[in-house]
């Protein structure tokens, strides 16, 4: 278990659900895919870039809603910059994508 967090920690973190409308797999990496996360109107759309290609294809992730942590510093990924990071889960054999309901609106905050 990590070290113990306040409640005013948890606050600080803005998770919102984000539905996937475009992935790819980069050709400069063997592990990452790169996706574009509709956060809705407000937000609008931000890429991502996480090491799942191990255990997903782009295209099975297409139409998906997910968890994403909009308030994180972006890094550098090739060229370009993850705004973002989604939230999964480990599994017994690697990571597991967390796809919420399609009731759930992208922007939706998650708490």
């Amino acid at each position: 278990m990590k070290d113990l967090i306040t409640y005013g920690d948890f606050g600080k973190l803005d998770i919102r659900a984000g539905k996937i409308v475009e992935a790819s797999a980069p050709e400069w990496s063997d592990k990452l895919i790169r996706y574009e996360v509709d956060l809705g109107v407000e937000l609008g759309k931000r890429v991502l870039f996480s090491g799942i290609r191990k255990w997903y294809k782009p295209e099975d992730l297409v139409g998906k809603i997910i968890p994403v942590v909009i308030n994180l510093t972006p890094k550098k990924m090739g060229d370009e910059e993850s705004q973002g990071m989604a939230i999964m889960a480990d599994g017994e054999t690697g990571a597991v994508m967390i796809f919420l309901p399609d009731s759930v609106e992208p922007g939706t905050v998650i708490r």
